[in-house]
This record gives structure tokens, C-alpha cells and sequence, in this order.
């Protein structure tokens, strides 16, 4: 292991045994998500249900809308981007600063930065402490050479109570070179 990602891996260790309180999400949001049966034993997108204990299509089932932010958020991680996107499409509340996130996080991630921001801009009207997009949002913009806006995103998590959350690490990391895969 080398010395920058020993350093980044206890830098982030640090900052979440301080655990700030979070904004207003589930608890954990700001951490990556756990791997579950939806990413483990599921295919094409599909969900699992734990009640059958079956890997569902989303149009078959009646999820509610947290357990599809949940299935997106995790493959999201997993790298199925276009799965996440088809299980957010079946969100009643397509106004859920939390499914607007990760519409900007899976499109960055698939490389549409000007849609990307678009989302993150619209999770951020709706809640503007939503930490995790503004993480997200300076990650796209540095990605783009923006690190003015990035250093400004990060500055934004400060000033809304996240300096020792893992938003706020994640992008401090990322200004200073350290690679992500978030």
C-alpha cells in the first residue's frame, strides 16, 4: 500500500470517527453503502426483495421509493450506472434531492458533466445543506478543471457543519490529487 493511500485511508478514518451529524438523510449516506443482494445476487437492473427473497424487476414490484434510492445508490458504487439510472427512473418522488444526487453522481460517472450538474444544482435548490451533493458536485467540477468551484463546494460543506464528514474528506482528498472512485 502506498504512502498516499495509507494517508488518505486514515485521514478518512479519522473523519468519520468524529461523526458530525448529518443533514437530514438516512443515517450512514454520507459513508459509501454496504454491499447487499442487489449488487451481489442480482442482474439487469433488478432489485432485491427481501420479503421473497428474490431479485425483482422494479416495474413488478411495488418498491417504495426509499428502497429504490437504496438499490440506486448501491449500484451507483458498483459501477452499474445505467441499472441505477433505470431503478431511479421508477421513483415516485423524482424531486427527492437524494434521486436528483444520484442522477448527477451516474451521469458524471458516465461522463455527461453538464447534466450532472444539472441534477446536483437541483437536489442543491431543493436542500441546499445536502452535503453529499456539493461533494459530489466539486468532485465534477475538478474533474472538469473547475478547482475554484470545487474549492467553493468545499467551503459550502464547512459552512454547513460537514468538515468532518466523509463529504467533506472525499473532496478535500480529491483537491489535493488523492484519486477517488466517488
Amino acid at each position: 500500500m502506498s504512502k498516499i493511500t495509507l494517508f488518505s485511508s486514515a485521514l478518512l478514518a479519522a473523519a468519520l470517527m468524529v461523526g458530525a451529524p448529518q443533514t437530514g438523510f438516512a443515517a450512514g449516506e454520507d459513508t459509501p453503502p454496504k454491499t447487499t443482494n442487489t449488487t451481489k445476487k442480482c442482474k439487469e437492473g433488478k432489485v432485491y426483495d427481501a420479503q421473497s427473497k428474490k431479485c425483482l424487476a422494479v416495474e413488478s414490484h411495488n418498491f417504495s421509493d426509499d428502497q429504490l434510492y437504496l438499490a440506486a445508490r448501491e449500484m451507483a458504487y458498483a459501477g452499474q450506472y445505467q441499472n441505477a439510472l433505470h431503478v431511479l427512473d421508477s421513483a415516485q418522488n423524482q424531486n427527492d434531492p437524494r434521486i436528483l444526487n444520484y442522477r448527477g453522481f451516474t451521469n458524471r460517472k458516465l461522463g455527461n458533466h453538464a447534466v450532472a450538474m444539472q441534477f446536483y444544482e437541483a437536489a442543491l435548490s431543493i436542500n441546499p445543506d445536502y452535503i453529499l451533493a456539493r461533494s459530489y458536485m466539486g468532485q465534477g467540477l475538478l474533474a472538469h478543471g473547475d478547482a475554484i468551484g470545487a474549492r467553493a463546494q468545499l467551503a459550502e460543506i464547512r459552512t454547513r457543519g460537514g468538515r468532518n464528514t466523509w463529504s467533506y474528506t472525499a473532496l478535500a482528498l480529491a483537491l489535493r490529487g488523492v484519486p477517488s472512485n466517488y
